[in-house]
Order: structure tokens, then C-alpha cells, then sequence
């Protein structure tokens, strides 16, 4: 007898160490919950509080200011699919008049729209210019890029959509003369706008509110005498668009590198013929003369 209640007795212990034990270790199971849940709420919080952070540093009018770029280029590249659009449904060729009004339309159409909130760049071969004279700065130069690229890649997409046309006869390329010919005729062709531009910007007042017809009539001037050469591009935004959706980059290069040692250049004849004059170089960012295809 005196055994069996041992046993019983030692039964019993146990029993009561191992409902112990599965208390202990439902405890801790639901601490440990607790704390994983606790973390996990703290890493919520700080990712929160990082954005909210990021976003109280991101100012409304740099917000502005690139969807300003993407809205410009956009409507610059899509206005050439629309005229070839336009004339395939009228059964007939686009030609180089129809493609130099557009642009030089679709380009005072933005200098008076968006030239006051941009400076309507859309273009990142000017944007790159003034940039090199410091007469805009240069953290905005990536997002002033990043903007007129995606308004032309969104545009080509959206002119495909539309209008049925396919990026790869929007592409420019060499036509007549070869790379030599269309490189100098991009070039030469970018600096007169560029000039045209930055000589507007020192001297805002020679115009006035016509600046944004003045730029018009100077890329349809461009256009017409460089498009049997080289498409007549002038903006490496305009090029790259097509040239990413139908990914061929042939002769890229030429419409990258040309318009912007043409639009340097632009800007640098203007310093070197106005050295005497005073400095408005904030005019230089943000008059719709720089509305530039």
C-alpha cells in the first residue's frame, strides 16, 4: 500500500511538472509572440516615419516641375505620332512641312502652357547645357531627365495605342549624307536653337510673351533643313523614346551626342557675345524660352 501511494504520489508530481512545463512554454511561446508582434509594429512605425520624412523633405513645386517635363514631352512626342497618325488615315505620306509645323507647334504650344512652372525644357540636351554654365543646378538635372524620358517613352507607348503607328517609323536615322551629315546636322541645328534660347533668357524683355513663337518658328526653321539628313531630332528624349520600345540603337549615339555639344555650344556663344551684360542667369531656367524640342 505504502508503495503504490509512492507511486501515486510520484504520478501525480509529474503530473503536475509537465502541466507546469506546457505552461512555461505556452508563456513564453505567447511572449515571444508578443515581442515578434511588437517588433514588428516598431518596423511599421519607422518605415512610416522614414516616409513621411522623405515625403516633408520633397517640395510641391519640384513635384511640379517634373510632372511639368513629363506633360512637355509627352505632348511633343505625341503630336508626331498624331501628324503621321493623321496623315496614314488620309491615305497620304507625312512630309517635311507637316513634321516641322507640328514641331514647331507642339513647342509653343508648351512654352505657353508650362514654360512659367519648368522653364518647358523637355529636352535633355538643353537641360544638360545650362547645367555646364551653372545657370541651373544640378541635383534637379537627374530628375529633369528622368522626367522628359519617361514622357517619351509614355508617349510612344500611347501614340502606338492610338494612332497605330509603329515607334520604328518614328525613329530617326541617318538619311541622306550618312553618320558624318546627320552628326553636324544635329549639332548645328541645336545650337541655333540653343542660341536662339539662351540669348532670349539674357534678354528677357526683347520678347517678352512671344518668346514661346519666337522658339516655334526657330524648330520648324530647324527641322526643315535638317530632316532629309537626319530626321531632324535636335533632342536626345525625342530619339531614345522609340529607339528603347523598339530597342535598336543603331545610330543612338548621334542623336545624344550631337544635340547636346550643340546646345553647349549654343549657350557658350551667348557668354562669349554678352560678357559685358549683367547676369540673369535665374532667367536661364525659368523663361518660356527654354522651351526647346
Amino acid at each position: 500500500m505504502l508503495e503504490e501511494a509512492t507511486t501515486s504520489s510520484l504520478f501525480h508530481n509529474n503530473s503536475l511538472n509537465e502541466k507546469s512545463t506546457k505552461g512555461q512554454s505556452s508563456n513564453n511561446l505567447l511572449i515571444m509572440g508578443t515581442l515578434h508582434d511588437s517588433m514588428n509594429g516598431d518596423q511599421c512605425v519607422n518605415r512610416r516615419s522614414t516616409l513621411w520624412w522623405l515625403l516633408s523633405k520633397v517640395k510641391l513645386h519640384d513635384v511640379r516641375i517634373v510632372i511639368a517635363e513629363v506633360i512637355g514631352t509627352f505632348i511633343l512626342i505625341f503630336s508626331v505620332f498624331g501628324i503621321m497618325g493623321s496623315m496614314r488615315l488620309l491615305g497620304t505620306q507625312v512630309g517635311l512641312t507637316e513634321y516641322a509645323i507640328t514641331a514647331g507647334s507642339s513647342i509653343t504650344l508648351i512654352g505657353f502652357t508650362l514654360g512659367s512652372i519648368s522653364g518647358a525644357h523637355v529636352n535633355p540636351a538643353v537641360t544638360f547645357a545650362f547645367a555646364v554654365f551653372g545657370h541651373f543646378p544640378w541635383p534637379k538635372v537627374p530628375f529633369y531627365v528622368s522626367a522628359q524620358m519617361l514622357g517619351s517613352i509614355v508617349a510612344t507607348y500611347s501614340g502606338e495605342l492610338v494612332f497605330g503607328v509603329k515607334p520604328e517609323l518614328v525613329m530617326t536615322v541617318p538619311v541622306k549624307g550618312g553618320v558624318f551629315a546627320a552628326f553636324f546636322a544635329e549639332l548645328i541645328a541645336t545650337f541655333m536653337v540653343t542660341f536662339l534660347a539662351a540669348t532670349l533668357a539674357k534678354d528677357a524683355k526683347s520678347v517678352g510673351h512671344l518668346a514661346p513663337f519666337a522658339m516655334g518658328i526657330t524648330i520648324i526653321l530647324a527641322v526643315l533643313i535638317t530632316g532629309p539628313v537626319s530626321g531632324g531630332s535636335l533632342n536626345p528624349a525625342r530619339s531614345l523614346g522609340p529607339a528603347i520600345l523598339t530597342w535598336r540603337f543603331s545610330y543612338i549615339w548621334i542623336y545624344i551626342f550631337a544635340p547636346t555639344a550643340g546646345a553647349i555650344l549654343g549657350v557658350l556663344m551667348v557668354h562669349a557675345l554678352c560678357t559685358k551684360q549683367s547676369d540673369q542667369s535665374p532667367s536661364l531656367s525659368t523663361t518660356t524660352s527654354n522651351s526647346i524640342t
